[in-house]
Formats: C-alpha cells, sequence, structure tokens
C-alpha cells in the first residue's frame, strides 16, 4: 500500500484546512511538494472548481488552485512523485482538450500524471460554465473512452495532437460514491477515488465487483492524521484501510505550520513503513 497526500494550501475547505494555510503561497508549496518527493511519497493532489457559488462556500470552502497550472509548477520543483488531479470535472473539458493539456504535462514531468476525473456534483457551477447537468453520468462513459482512446496518440481520427503523452495508457482514477461510480472506474479507468463512505461500505462495494490487475483504490483515512502525536492511532487508521482494500492512501495532516506540516510528513513516511 502506497501513500499520498492530499495536498494542503491547494484546497482551503472550512473546518479541514488549517489557519496557517490562508497565508501559504508557491513558496510554501513547493517546500512541501519538494519534501514529499524526497521522502518517497506517491503523489500529490489538486482538485478543481471554476466557481463556487457564494451560497455554497461555507461548506465547500471558497479556495481551489487551478490544477493544471498548480501541478505544472509542482512538476518543475519534483523529480519523482506522482501528480494526480482530484478530481477535474469531466462534464467541464472536451475530452480531446484534457488529452492534449494533461499530456504535455505528462511529457514535461516525464509520465508522472494521474488523471483522476469526476461527473461533477454543483449544478450552479455547470450552469456558469454552460455545461450539460442532465445524463452527466452517461456523458462521462462517452468522454471516458474518447479521453482513452486519445490519450498519448499523436494522430486522432484526422487530427495531430502534439505534443502528447508519454504512453497511451493513462493512470485514470474514477472519482465518487456510488456503485456506479465504481463499475465505470473498473470498466473504462485504471483506479477508484471514493469518498464520503464508510469502511464497511466501501468494503461491500468491492466486493461486488472483480477489478482488473493493477487497479488502484485510493482510500482516505477520512481526516487528517497526526503521526507525530498519534504514531500508534495513525497507523491503525492506515492498518485499516489496508484492511479495507486501499492500494493507496490519501492522506491529510494535521499541522500547525509549514515548520511542523513537514515534520509531520516525516512521521507518516515512518509510520507507513512500519506496517
Amino acid at each position: 500500500m502506497r501513500v499520498g497526500l492530499s495536498t494542503p494550501i491547494v484546497v482551503q475547505v472550512p473546518g479541514v484546512a488549517s489557519s496557517w494555510e490562508t497565508e501559504a503561497g508557491p513558496t510554501e508549496l513547493a517546500r512541501i511538494a519538494e519534501t514529499a518527493d524526497a521522502l518517497g511519497f506517491d503523489h500529490l493532489t489538486c482538485s478543481e472548481h471554476i466557481a463556487v457559488p457564494n451560497a455554497d462556500a461555507a461548506t465547500r470552502g471558497a479556495t481551489y488552485w487551478d490544477p493544471l497550472a498548480t501541478l505544472s509548477y509542482l512538476a518543475a520543483r519534483t523529480t519523482r512523485i506522482r501528480l494526480a488531479t482530484s478530481v477535474v470535472v469531466l462534464g467541464y473539458h472536451h475530452p480531446l482538450a484534457l488529452a492534449k493539456r494533461y499530456g504535455t504535462l505528462d511529457r514535461l514531468s516525464g509520465g508522472r500524471v494521474v488523471l483522476g476525473v469526476g461527473v461533477g456534483s454543483l449544478r450552479a457551477e455547470f450552469d456558469l460554465l454552460a455545461a450539460e447537468w442532465p445524463d452527466r453520468g452517461a456523458a462521462a462513459d462517452r468522454d471516458l473512452a474518447e479521453l482513452r482512446a486519445a490519450w498519448g496518440r499523436r494522430e486522432v481520427g484526422d487530427f495531430v495532437v502534439d505534443p502528447h503523452a508519454i504512453s497511451t495508457t493513462v493512470p485514470l482514477w474514477v472519482g465518487g460514491r456510488t456503485r456506479r461510480s465504481l463499475r465505470r472506474a473498473v470498466e473504462l479507468g485504471t483506479g477508484w477515488v471514493p469518498f464520503g463512505l464508510s469502511a464497511a461500505d466501501t468494503a461491500a462495494y468491492l466486493r461486488d465487483v472483480t477489478p482488473p490487475p493493477g487497479f488502484e483504490v485510493v482510500l482516505n483515512p477520512g481526516r487528517a492524521v497526526d503521526p507525530e502525536g498519534d504514531p500508534a492511532g495513525t497507523r491503525r487508521r492506515l492498518s485499516r484501510l489496508r484492511d479495507s482494500g486501499a492500494t493507496v492512501v490519501n492522506c491529510s495532516l494535521h499541522a500547525t505550520d509549514i515548520d511542523h506540516y513537514c515534520a509531520q510528513l516525516a512521521a507518516l513516511h515512518l509510520a507507513a513503513a512500519q506496517l
């Protein structure tokens, strides 16, 4: 089981983000990425919201750094850690545009892109962007098939796409909280990133499918871990995720400032190594 990070600063959800993240910027973000890269963590994440309605900001948060710009910056500050969108909303993009933009990032980063995708859950944002809300699940299935067909290929139909991703096989994590999202991930992706599900529900969903070889199940502990303050508890939480079927864990860390966060990274790496 590998351990990656739900990157702080770039997404700030009330009640989840720490106060120090509000004033943090590229310098702190680069330090976190470089530290995680040196320690051997699996991935960093960045999520997508173009604009959040005022009425939803109190629960969803209003700070969402653009994933393509953010992960491009982090690609230049790191050498091996994977760069994961978690997630981009399929309905906001043409699949060929995703293949070109993130394929370029894949080439720039030496093949480190993980494309996490979702169908979207904020209707007001769909309306703002003139994106189609009805039947977005079926549309997502079509877009995923087109994205996989275009990824890493120089010629797509009668068009040339250059540059493009290094490989024609895209690590494709599908987000969601339903059985349908898991079926979509198994049939059209290479991994599943559930949210808002209990460990029991997650395990039950996974028992109902037969994932292909190499399929990634990306789970999170549900709240920030504190490996310095509670190393034994952190190990127990990671072990429970492994027992629930996780092949990758996506962790948030409790921290009081940037120095504490980097110390927590080292402690989390040690806790994971002791499993």
